[in-house]
């Protein structure tokens, strides 16, 4: 009979089995009520689970992290009942969670509208209110497929039939009258589900996301553990809303895209000033840290690519042209190329390791429907660099890795970064052997430096395992940029290889690393993080000179001259406007500083100073404002002269 170890270490020994609820029963009431589902050696199961043998098991309450993709999940089941209550004959297809939330495709004859939606969240909580139980059913598969399709639900028949194996059951959960097919687990009853969720959006999408199928209708929804979190996730939404790095782009002058060239930038002055800022940054960061930078070409012969094994992988995603008989692939990546570079002249041990950065432009084929402002392009620039060295050289170069890229997120004013590992994936190239090494290099360097970490298994690339690294921007969004991966296998495929210390040849290990990844999707990111309020050291215009009347146009002149000729982006607005209507739009468009220049300020060579925050720092000489500037730019915003 079962032996239940819990959390803290107890155990509890049980003559007969016995399930979940009765474990937490056993432990008390409270935890009783509180149970939404079970943690059994590590897998989530529902509260009327029977455990027969001995298991380690966790009660999983509202305060756990799993508790929230329960409650989505069921938030999905309660919205497709509703939908169904309503609108009878809507047949209900696939409904899982997401990031945020969950959402369900149905097949109805006519589309959803808003007051729908509106409708069907109201059926949602009276569902709620009904505290209907929860319960799991296993069906004969026959049996179901019977059901289903009297039911006229021709779309979860054909669910049966290609994913369950002949003579295999079919787990069903039900809530009242209404069932479907499910793995589960779910919450003990709809009454478990709290009034934290919302239905958002109706969409189209494709049966089985097959554009030659029927086009089902979509609906979003967002659920969270209650309306406290709710309200919060929606705030978060409209400050995402109003920080729209399309919309900031627009207002600030920085770049925009159109359906001629769909997922490409068309970067304006403001916007590509910003873009080289960033470049340069990092091209200084570089050459400090040892790297060497090179250029490789964009098009390259398809044999190249099927020898290191991007063809077979990715060549969906490659943009190909021909010419002379000859197939290429514009460059979705540039490792293969770096490999080339490194091939050129025999190295020695004593060549490594060998650091090559390029700011390499990539073009890769993604789907039209996931292009989205600068974050998902076709075409993008990557602060790209490939290690080659010595399986002894790991340790140090991943450390030395590390500590670049914790220096540039925090000039770039990021200062929480996730780490996480991943490991093979079941589709890889190389023997088990050599994945092992690179694993434990990987997860070495990382304890090395003492960072805490989580493991992501069967995550890493085909070629290799990675480090992956994320910011936490100010709205607790994640956004994974950084990766360094450890690769034996492509420098072999390629033919790279040293002489040794002992004369004989070897091949090195390669190591992908990148910073800020795609400096496009990094840029989006960095408008949205500061709302267009850019650190003065990246902003496009650092500083604009305003005149009150034309008297003061000279002396406008000779104070941005001034500025320009200590290294200061600044422009000047002569325009015959009102000054609080200069101030205004040159606020908008998130200019840093705002310098006036009235009578007293044209005689005595001083400006009167502003920031676009609205503060008013007061009257300075314009020497004193350019050491203010110039301190604030070289610390990267950290040190502002005070008053």
């Amino acid at each position: 009979m079962p032996t239940i170890t819990l959390p803290d270490g107890s155990q509890r020994h049980y003559e007969q089995p016995v399930t979940v609820h009765q474990v937490a029963a056993d432990i008390g009431p409270g935890l009783a009520k509180a149970a939404l589902a079970g943690k059994l050696d590590g897998r989530l199961v529902d509260t009327s689970h029977t455990i027969t043998q001995d298991a380690e098991l966790a009660i999983v309450t509202s305060k756990d992290e799993e508790a929230l993709e329960l409650m989505r999940h069921d938030a999905a089941h309660v919205m497709a009942q509703a939908v169904q209550e309503l609108y009878p004959g809507t047949q209900v297809t696939i409904g899982p969670v997401i990031e945020d939330g969950f959402y369900y495709d149905f097949a109805r004859d006519e589309p959803f509208t808003p007051e729908d939606l509106k409708k069907i969240e109201q059926r949602m909580h009276e569902i709620v209110k009904r505290d209907l139980p929860i319960r799991r059913e296993v069906w004969d598969r026959e049996e179901a497929i019977r059901v289903f399709e009297e039911l006229g639900e021709k779309y979860k028949v054909e669910i049966i039939r290609d994913i369950i194996p002949e003579g295999e059951e079919v787990s069903i959960y039900r809530q009242g009258d209404w069932f479907d097919v499910c793995r589960g687990p779910h919450l003990p009853s709809t009454g478990k589900l709290d009034k934290g969720f919302k239905l958002m959006k109706v969409a189209g999408a494709y049966w089985r996301g097959d554009s030659s199928r029927e086009m089902l209708q979509r609906i979003y929804g967002t659920a969270w553990r209650n309306k406290k979190e709710l309200k919060a996730y929606l705030h978060r939404l409209e400050e995402a809303e109003k920080r729209d790095h399309r919309k900031l782009g627009k207002v600030m002058d920085l770049f925009h895209s159109q359906e001629e060239a769909p997922g490409m930038v068309f970067w304006h002055d403001r916007g590509w000033t910003l873009y080289l800022e960033i470049e340069n940054y990092v091209r200084a960061k570089l050459r400090e840290h040892g790297y060497q930078e090179v250029h490789t070409p964009e098009i390259i012969d398809r044999s190249l690519w099927e020898k290191s094994g991007h063809w077979e992988k990715f060549h969906e995603n490659m943009f190909v042209t021909h010419s002379e008989n000859r197939d290429y692939a514009i460059k979705p990546m540039n490792c293969p190329a770096h490999v080339q570079i490194y091939n050129h002249g025999l190295k020695s041990y004593r060549d490594l390791p060998l650091r090559l950065a390029e700011f390499g432009s990539c073009h890769r084929n993604e789907p039209s429907g996931t292009l989205h402002g600068l974050m998902r392009v076709r075409n993008f620039v990557q602060d790209d660099a490939h290690i080659f060295c010595t399986e002894g050289q790991i340790l140090s170069e991943v450390s030395a890795f590390i500590d670049l890229l914790f220096e540039v997120y925090r000039d770039f004013g990021f200062d929480e970064v996730l780490i996480k590992l991943s490991t093979r994936p079941e589709q890889r190239v190389g023997d088990d052997e050599l994945w092992d090494r690179a694993e434990q290099a990987l997860e070495d360097a990382l304890n090395h430096k003492d960072l805490g970490w989580e493991l992501q298994p069967g995550e890493g690339a085909f070629y290799g395992p990675k480090i992956e690294f994320s910011l936490r921007d100010c709205l607790n969004r994640v956004w994974q940029l950084g990766t360094i991966q450890l690769d034996f296998s492509m420098p072999a495929r390629l033919g790279a290889h040293y002489i040794a210390e002992d004369g004989s040849k070897q091949v090195p290990v390669m190591l992908h690393r990148a910073i800020l990844g795609s400096l496009e999707r990094f840029i989006g990111i960095l408008i949205e993080h500061y709302a267009g309020q850019l650190p003065a050291w990246l902003a496009p215009v650092q500083a604009v000179v305003m005149n009150i009347t034309d008297r003061q146009a000279p002396a406008v002149k000779k104070v941005e001259e001034s500025l320009k000729n200590q290294g200061i982006r600044v422009i000047s607005d002569l325009r015959n406007e009102k000054i609080g209507f200069k101030i205004r739009e040159h606020t908008l468009q998130r200019v840093p500083y705002l310098l006036v220049v009235g009578d007293r300020e044209a005689e005595a060579g001083t400006v009167a100073v502003r920031t676009r925050g609205g503060e008013d720092l007061g009257v300075m000489p314009v020497g004193d404002f350019a050491d203010r500037l110039a301190a604030e730019i070289a610390s990267h915003g950290r040190t502002v002269l005070e008053d």
